[in-house]
């Protein structure tokens, strides 16, 4: 499991394995602008500022250049994460639009960090 850091709202968000940035945004009752959500309109682009990702389907080579692929931009609805991500929204468009799902985000946050730093049993 990882968490994404949005900036510049400072947002932390925690995703599932196997969830997209797109759809853990989503999951903890954010929205921002999107597009086709197939990686072929690049609406969805992000800066990934720290960590790594890999895509889970193809993207268009159109739509991502080499360049912006070296820079770390990815397409939100198909990156994956591999670790913690910090990533920079290219738009003011992340809001939160459900603070529910925010709320349970947070907890399940603060459940997964207290297990992994909870003592090993003998």
């Amino acid at each position: 499991m990882a968490t994404i850091i949005v900036q510049p709202s400072g947002a932390e968000i925690f995703i599932s394995p196997d969830d997209t940035v797109l759809a853990g945004l989503q999951k903890a009752g954010y929205a921002c602008t999107v597009g086709c959500r197939r990686g072929g309109c690049g609406i969805c682009k992000v800066d990934v500022l720290e960590g790594s990702f890999t895509y889970n389907r193809r993207v268009a080579d159109s739509v991502i250049t080499a360049t912006e692929r070296a820079d770390g931009t990815c397409l939100s609805c198909r990156a994956v994460p591999d670790e913690d991500l910090t990533i920079q929204m290219r738009d003011a468009s992340l809001r939160l639009v459900n603070p529910l799902l925010g709320q349970l985000n947070a907890k399940a946050r603060e459940r997964a960090r207290a297990a992994s730093t909870a003592p090993e049993e003998q």
